[in-house]
Parts: structure tokens; sequence; C-alpha cells
């Protein structure tokens, strides 16, 4: 009896071992991480000579990876979220910021750093946009109005974790404008009352981070490119982000991040609801808060 005892306490051990030591070999090739902040800055005035407003502001930012290597299989993945909303005066409470970018790599390495790769890539925003955000009177963008898909195949040049050159002479980039309003006035490149616009071409991805700059300071950019074969290759959009991560201590920071955009198929809008064409787009934000990085 306490024979067999023994021998199935030994059986379930051995079992739970080798459970432990699979789970420990699946985890080993799995490597994540990321960093999350809010951010806030508020004025209030009270019998101020000089004028202004009372204003407050909160942003909320995260950027995230988890990665799978093993053999000369990888698969990348990166999240990118960010969300930012101010209030001035009377005005209604308008966004400052607001962003969601997935994208996915999965590559079979090739040598020299080199990997055979398919990505996909996307990219929309949450809320509405107003073209007069304090007023609200004009929309202008909404949850996949646009929202833009894209799928490459091509080669991706990754020499360490903190750099990627992906290359592609095949890309498929697909427009979404999921908002009637919008749709029916032909938005971001959509013909009218379509809700979808397929564009075939290459493009680029260029990814780069250094941490340490100088101390504290960390610097990172991303570069997307897109051509059109078959309507104006000639004019490149142009997705390029680059910014500064500066740590004050472990919950303290502050970020500093630009954004310059240019699309053929976007039309700058004036004041008096006149097309005027492409223009270059830009956006900066600097802001100070919690952070946290895991």
């Amino acid at each position: 009896m306490i024979r067999n005892v023994l021998i199935a306490i030994v059986c379930l051990v051995t079992i739970e071992i080798n459970a432990q030591e699979q789970k420990a070999d699946s985890v080993k090739y799995w490597k994540g991480g990321g960093t999350t902040s809010l951010n806030f800055s508020q004025v209030s005035l009270s019998n101020w000579s000089g004028g202004g407003n009372n204003s407050v502001a909160g942003t909320f930012l995260f950027k995230g990876f988890l990665n799978h290597k093993k053999g000369k299989i990888a698969w990348d993945n990166t999240l990118d979220l960010g969300y930012g909303l101010t209030k001035q005066g009377d005005y209604k409470v308008a966004k400052s910021e607001d962003r969601l970018h997935l994208t996915t790599k999965l590559g079979y390495e090739n040598g020299h750093h080199l990997f055979y790769t398919a990505m996909a890539d996307f990219k929309t925003q949450f809320a509405i946009g107003y073209k007069d955000p304090l007023v609200q009177s004009v929309k202008i963008s909404d949850f996949m109005a646009p929202g833009y898909l894209q799928f490459s195949l091509g080669m991706d040049y990754k020499p360490s974790d903190n750099f990627s050159l992906f290359v592609s002479p095949l890309t498929s980039k697909m427009t979404f404008v999921n908002d009637d309003a919008l749709s029916h006035e032909g938005a971001y490149g959509v013909d009218v009352d379509e809700k979808m616009r397929g564009e075939y071409g290459a493009s680029l991805k260029m990814t780069a981070q250094k941490k340490d700059l100088i101390k504290n300071v960390n610097g990172y950019t991303r570069l997307d490119l897109f051509t059109n074969y078959s309507e104006n290759p000639q004019n490149i959009d142009v997705d390029w982000e680059f910014g500064f991560d500066m740590k004050i201590n472990d919950y303290l920071s502050a970020v500093f991040k630009t954004n310059i955009l240019y699309d053929d198929d976007i039309k700058y809008i004036n004041s008096e609801s006149i097309e005027e064409g492409p223009r270059v787009q830009v956006k900066q934000m600097f802001g100070a808060g919690l952070s946290y990085a895991f």
C-alpha cells in the first residue's frame, strides 16, 4: 500500500516538474514590455488683469510590445495608444490627442539580420474629431473614419531590438470612412458615398530607439512611407513621428513628441470651406506627469 502511494507521489511530482519545464520553455521565447503615462496641465485665473481662460487638460499614453523569437521565426507586435482631453473656459471639452496604432510582423530569418517578412499595420482614432474643436460644429473624423489597414510583403533588416528597417515592394493599403456624412463628402480620398478605397504600391517602415541619449533621456523615431503605383507614385504618403521620454524618477516623467503627416488624398479645407489641396500636417505635444514602465 505504502509502495503504491509513493509511486503515485513520484509520478505526480514528475508530471508537475515536466509541466513547469514545458511552461518555462514556452515562455522564454517571449519578450514583452511597455510604458504608460498620464500627463496633466491646469491654469486657473481669478481677477487676472492680463486676461485669459481657465483650462485643464489630461493625456493618457501607452506604448507596448510583445515579441516572440524561436529559431528562425520572429513575430513582433506593437501597440500605441493615446487619448487626451482639454477644457478651456466655457468652451466644450475637446480632444487634444487621439490615436490607435497596431502593428504585427511575422518574419523568417535569412541570415545577416535579414527576415522575409509579412506585416499588417492598422491605424485609426477612438472618438469624433471637429475642425472647430472648441465649438464643435463641423465633424471631420470618427472611429474608422478614417481607418487605415495595410498589408505588406518584403524584407526586414533588424540588427537589434532597437532598430528595424522594413522595405516592401508589395503593399496593399485600404482606407476606410465608416461615417455616412464623411463618406458622402468623399473625405480622405474615397469616392463619394463609398466607404473604402484600395491602393497598391510600395512601402517602407523604419523604427529606432536609443536609451540614455543623455542621462535619463530616451529617444525614438518611427517613419512610415507609402507610394501608390497606379496614381501619382511621386506623391509619397509620409507619417513621421519622433520624440523624447525624460525620466524624473520611477513614477514621474516628461514627454515631448512631434508627428508630421503628408497624405496626397487628404485635402485641406480652409475656414471658408474651400478645398485647397493637401498640406503638411504637424502635431506637437509636451507633457509631464505620472509614468510607469514594465
